[in-house]
């Protein structure tokens, strides 16, 4: 939603607004419902098939990767919570830390207890904020007439690369959830409705909240329409239902990289460090974060998409097989990010594109 008011302020209300959106989400279902498949085939999760494409240490990148933007996420969720609350009910900055802390801390009790408090918390407060922000969107879109037009502060491309680093991370990540499935079709028609309508519902709520008000702040936006208590519900529960997620992920990466099973304890340590860096006011650097894994994330699915369906054959090896380190994974992958960094167009495309096909022909020997 926030990333979606920054995207809309930016571009104010138009076809440019919403081709963003739209191809930001489109993309990222696509790339996310590819790897459901691959996730669906093997029985792995994203951290695992790195494997077979970085090596069985090599695969630690991933787990770098991949847990470092979680812990991220997580700083910039639990600042952004304790700011607007100070902000929303006047209160004193001092107790900035306080909030930090304890937010910090209680976001993650539902990702310790597991799969179960994960799926309670989400079946009560899904739709609850689904009803919600349809409402307010109604609102929204009735005073978008008198709208300012956008500041002109991004291109379309870097607004899709924003869409697409909203949940990248996470995309990459939700083979965690999509190795479980029934069926092919299954994995990809759940994962394409999570990723395209329901992250996309989430973005084009902040865009048309942003572009209507020129205001990013979707809180604000809230309270502007008179929601005060909801609004305030609003925060809690899509920050919870996202943040508790974002930690459980974390942990599966952090056990992998550090080889144990108790992933509780990592949970508590990833909790504790997006704590510190909330400390420091991770809050403001929402859009650059976004931009960076839009660009860093995308080719490291390109890789494990290509060494998969084009190597391997559509059928991985034994899981100890693995060599150490496979240098191919780790040149496709520096190559799709420098190709997403400095060539022109989309780059979350270009380097899922340039990732895949590198390690398409370098993979293969």
């Amino acid at each position: 939603m926030m990333a979606g008011g920054e995207i809309g302020s930016a571009l104010g209300y138009g076809s440019a607004l919403w081709l963003a959106v739209f191809l930001g989400n489109l993309l990222l279902a696509a790339y996310a419902s590819a790897l459901a498949v691959v996730a669906f085939r093997s029985g792995l999760s994203t951290v695992l098939m790195a494997r077979f494409c970085f090596g069985k240490e090599g695969s630690r990148l991933a787990d770098l990767l991949l847990g470092l933007t979680q812990v991220g996420w997580y700083a910039w969720g639990t600042d952004t919570v304790a700011r607007i609350l100070i902000q929303t009910f006047g209160w004193s900055e001092k107790w900035d830390p306080l909030l930090v802390i304890v937010c910090g801390f209680g976001f993650c009790l539902t990702a310790a207890i597991g799969y179960k408090g994960l799926e309670v918390l989400s079946a009560v407060m899904v739709p609850l904020m689904t009803g919600m922000i349809i409402w307010s969107g109604y609102l929204a879109l009735s005073a978008v007439s008198s709208a300012p037009g956008g500041q002109g502060e991004m291109s379309v491309a870097q607004a899709v690369t924003v869409v697409v680093g909203t949940f990248v991370s996470g995309a990459t990540q939700s083979t965690n959830w999509t190795r479980y499935a029934r069926s092919t079709t299954a994995a990809i028609g759940v994962t394409f409705l999570a990723f395209f309508v329901g992250n996309g519902l989430m973005v084009s709520y902040g865009a048309l909240s942003g572009a209507a008000y020129a205001n990013s702040d979707i809180v604000a936006v809230l309270l502007l329409q008179g929601f005060f208590w909801s609004g305030v519900f609003m925060l809690l529960a899509n920050i919870w239902t996202t943040q508790d997620n974002t930690i459980y992920n974390f942990s599966l990466a952090g056990c992998h990289f550090f080889r144990t099973t108790k992933r509780r304890q990592v949970t508590l340590v990833g909790a504790a460090v997006g704590t510190v860096l909330a400390l420091f006011g991770f809050a403001e650097l929402l859009v650059p974060f976004l931009l960076t894994l839009g660009t860093a994330i995308p080719p490291l699915g390109g890789v494990i998409l290509a060494d998969f369906f084009v190597c391997r054959r559509g059928e991985y090896p034994e899981l100890e097989k693995p060599d150490a380190f496979v240098g191919s994974g780790f040149l496709a992958y520096g190559i799709g990010v420098a190709a997403a960094w400095f060539l022109p167009g989309v780059p979350p495309v270009t380097g899922i594109v340039v990732g895949f096909l590198v390690q398409a022909v370098l993979g293969r020997g």
